[in-house]
């Protein structure tokens, strides 16, 4: 597997991950009170995006999108677990 496809792989992974947790933390849940669900998802989102940061750019402006999405994901969970905390 070539280095490029490598990457290109990790950055549709990390974008439909983005729009997935995203759309799954504004689902209304019972939360339980450590979310392990939630703090592994935050944290799956962290690592999305610190691949995207380390990849080159050049990807018509996709790139970009991708850490502007996972950055909104990521402060939804943020939101969710402050919520479930309440």
């Amino acid at each position: 597997m070539t280095d490029s496809v490598t990457r290109r792989d990790a950055f549709a992974s990390a974008a439909a991950l983005a729009v997935g947790v995203a759309a799954v933390a504004t689902v209304p849940t019972a939360a339980l009170a450590d979310q392990p669900n939630m703090r592994n998802a935050l944290a799956s989102l962290q690592d999305a995006k610190r691949w995207l940061e380390q990849a080159n750019t050049g990807k018509g402006g996709h790139r970009a999108a991708a850490i502007s999405l996972i950055d909104q994901a990521i402060s939804e969970v943020k939101q969710g677990i402050k919520f479930a905390a309440s």
